[in-house]
C-alpha cells in the first residue's frame, strides 16, 4: 500500500482543522478548510496517498463522516468525553486539537463512538423530532390550561382536551375577554397540527420496511409499546455490540456511576453519561408497563416493598432492556419464561 497517512478533523459550524501526519509522526501538512462539500472534494484531491481519520462526535459529524468515509481506508469518531479527558491542556486551539487527534489514532489511543449506519440515522433524526412535536404539543396543552387559569374560568382539567368539550367549552364563556377566547383557539389548532404531525411521523417510521420487522418482535414483550421499540431501535443500532445486558445498562443510564478506591466502593445517583434519549423513554415505559406485565408487576412489587418507588421503576427498566436484548439477539418473538408462565 505504501505510506498510509493519518488525519484528524477539528469540525466546527463553517471550517474544519485538520493535521496530516505519517505512522512515524511526521508532520505532512495543517491547515484549515470551509465546512462544505465543494471544499472537502478539492482537499481530497490533494491529499498525498491513502488515509485514515479520525473526528470528534458533534452536531456537524454525521454528513462529513458520510461524505468522506468512501474516500477513506478507514473513518472513526472519537468519543467526546473520553476526548477531553485524554487531550486536557492548557493551551487549546483548532490546529492543536487537530494534531491532538491525529497523534491519538496514530498511536491507537482514540476512545472510538459507534456511528450508525446511515439510513438509520436518518431514522432516528425522524424519531428525534417527533419527540419535539410531541413536547410541543404538550406545552399547547399546558398554555390552554394557564389561559383559563388567569381569567378564573372553570373546567374539567381530564376532559379540556377533547375536541367536542372545548368547543362547547369555549360557548358557555360570556365573561372572559375576547382576547382569551381567541387566544385559546390559536392554542388548541397549534396542538392539534402537531398532534397530528407526530401521528404521521409514527406511522411513517412505524410502516418502514428496514425496521418493521423488528419493531413487531419487541412490541411481542407485554409493556412495551410503539413508541419504546421504536426508541430502542433507532438508538441501540445493532444490539450484538452490546456483549452483556449490564453494558446495555449503563448505556441507557439506568444505573450509578462506579466510583471504588483502597477497596471501599461508592455508587451514586444514576449516571449522566448515558443516551438521555433512551432513558427518558424506558423509565416513562417502566412507570406504566407492570400494568400490563405480571413479570414486570412482581419485580415493581418486591422493589417498592424496600421503600423506594424510583429504585422499583429502574428496577422494572432494566428488566425491560434484558427482554428487548433477548428478543433482538435471537430475532424470536418473546415467551414468558416457563416458571412464569405455570405461576
Amino acid at each position: 500500500m505504501g505510506i498510509l497517512y493519518f488525519i484528524g478533523l477539528d469540525i466546527h459550524k463553517k471550517v474544519i482543522a485538520y493535521c496530516i501526519k505519517t505512522e512515524d509522526g511526521h508532520l505532512v501538512e495543517t491547515g484549515k478548510i470551509d465546512a462544505s462539500r465543494n471544499s472537502l472534494d478539492e482537499w481530497v484531491d490533494r491529499l498525498p496517498g491513502p488515509w485514515i481519520g479520525a473526528m470528534e462526535a458533534t452536531i456537524f459529524t454525521g454528513w462529513i463522516y458520510d461524505y468522506l468515509a468512501p474516500h477513506a481506508v478507514g473513518l472513526k469518531v472519537a468519543h467526546p468525553e473520553m476526548l477531553k479527558a485524554i487531550t486536557a491542556a492548557k493551551k487549546k486551539n483548532d490546529r492543536d486539537d487537530a494534531e491532538k487527534i491525529t497523534d491519538l489514532l496514530r498511536v491507537k489511543l482514540l476512545s472510538e463512538c459507534y456511528m450508525l449506519p446511515t439510513e438509520i440515522r436518518e431514522l432516528r433524526r425522524v424519531l428525534r423530532y417527533r419527540t419535539h412535536v410531541v413536547q410541543t404539543a404538550v406545552r399547547m396543552q399546558n398554555k390552554m390550561s394557564g389561559l383559563l387559569m388567569e381569567v378564573g374560568a372553570g373546567y374539567n382539567k381530564k376532559r379540556l382536551h377533547g375536541k367536542k368539550y372545548f368547543h362547547n367549552l369555549l360557548e358557555t364563556f360570556d365573561d372572559i375577554p375576547e382576547s382569551v377566547k381567541e387566544l385559546l383557539k390559536l392554542s388548541r389548532a397549534g396542538y392539534e397540527m402537531f398532534h397530528t404531525a407526530q401521528k404521521h411521523l409514527t406511522k411513517a417510521l412505524r410502516t418502514n420496511p428496514l425496521i418493521q420487522e423488528r419493531v413487531r418482535r419487541l412490541m411481542t414483550i407485554q409493556g412495551v409499546g410503539e413508541v419504546t421499540a421504536l426508541t430502542w431501535v433507532l438508538e441501540i443500532g445493532d444490539p450484538m455490540r452490546f456483549p452483556s445486558v449490564r453494558k446495555a445498562v449503563s448505556y441507557c443510564g439506568l444505573c450509578s456511576a462506579q466510583c471504588e478506591s483502597a477497596g471501599k466502593e461508592k455508587r451514586g445517583p444514576i449516571s449522566k453519561k448515558r443516551n438521555k434519549h433512551l432513558q427518558t423513554t424506558l423509565v416513562e415505559a417502566a412507570k406504566i408497563a407492570p400494568r400490563w406485565n405480571t413479570q414486570l408487576a412482581a419485580i415493581h412489587e418486591r422493589e417498592l416493598k424496600k421503600g423506594n418507588r424510583n429504585r422499583a421503576t429502574l428496577a422494572v427498566a432494566r428488566k425491560m432492556v434484558a427482554y428487548m436484548m433477548a428478543v433482538d439477539k435471537t430475532k424470536a418473538d418473546f415467551l414468558v419464561p416457563e416458571e412464569h408462565a405455570v405461576a
